[in-house]
């Protein structure tokens, strides 16, 4: 049976679809290339076909999600004009805190594998964060460049720490909490303050 030109296109979208939600759930090493597949509803061989390597779907993935974070904070900043930051902190520290762990950001989820990932992994990463910085900096129009680009990198760490804290607690109550204490720091950050 033949399949349509779109096939493939499809199948690599579910393995990666799938495959970033199973690696921001169980983390690199709590998941291997049949649970992937599984995940994604195609065969072994099928993941091969696409990634071939567990290595390479990963760095794929992890750097997919540092483009979304990107171009979400582009949107937000074209939505919002001066009040983007606000309201990205607010998406950050509200529904990226709390949403399901397979539906995380990337920042804050994948960044622990990329830290042990091999380093053609860590250097795409650090080309994308890079952007995400240069990202957030235009959006800070009212400081000098390099203190916008530090501001961003204050912003982008103490926002994927906290959520990372914050998701490590048992309740609901501290890991809210934890997430008011950030806001108003994270705010300044941004409003130049």
């Amino acid at each position: 049976m033949r399949y349509p030109p779109e096939h493939k296109q499809q199948a690599r979208a579910r393995i990666v679809e799938a495959s970033g939600k199973a690696f921001r759930r169980h983390g690199y090493g709590g998941v291997g290339i049949d649970g992937l597949s599984k995940e994604a509803g195609v065969t072994s061989g099928a993941f091969y076909g696409h990634f071939k390597s567990k290595d390479l779907a990963f760095r794929e993935i992890a750097i997919r999600g540092m483009e979304e974070l990107r171009d979400g904070i582009a949107a937000l900043q074209a939505a919002y004009g001066e009040d983007w930051g606000a309201a990205f902190v607010d998406f950050y520290l509200g529904e990226r805190r709390t949403c399901e762990l397979g539906e995380s950001c990337a920042l804050q989820s994948l960044t622990p594998d990329v830290m042990r990932a091999d380093a053609e992994t860590r250097a795409d990463y650090e080309a994308v964060f890079g952007q995400i910085v240069e990202q957030i900096a235009k959006g800070l129009p009212h400081l000098p460049p390099e203190i916008a680009r530090q501001r961003a990198i204050a912003l982008l760490s103490l926002l994927s720490g906290g959520v990372t804290v914050a998701r490590s607690m048992a309740s609901t109550e501290q890991s809210a909490a934890i997430g008011s204490a950030l806001r108003s720091t994270a705010i300044a950050l941004v409003s130049g303050r």
